[in-house]
């Protein structure tokens, strides 16, 4: 029986999705849980909203989104999850008939 490269290729893209979604949970935990744990008082401001706030949520948002679009375009791959279609490699997926 051969190796189906398609399960190959979907357990690196789950890993890199998870990945990424790990980094994306410690930046919005850095800023905050890291600026936001003051007394309010002594808050920074950026366009009215408090650091901790503008650096997690509405910085952290749209950069992540703009990574995942890169990472998708650049490392997934488009492929059929039929199990009569052949696989990357242009050979037929190694199931048993």
């Amino acid at each position: 029986m051969q190796h189906d490269t398609r399960i190959r290729q979907a357990n690196r893209e789950a890993l890199l999705a998870l990945a990424l979604y790990g980094l994306y949970f410690v930046w919005w935990y850095a800023f905050g849980y890291g600026m936001g744990d003051e007394d309010p008082g002594t808050y920074s401001y950026v366009f009215g909203f408090p650091a901790w706030f503008f650096y997690s949520c509405i910085v952290g948002y749209p950069l992540v989104t703009v990574v995942l679009w890169a990472v998708v375009r650049l490392f997934f791959r488009h492929m059929s999850l039929d199990a009569d279609a052949p696989d990357a490699s242009g050979g037929k997926d190694g199931a048993a008939k």
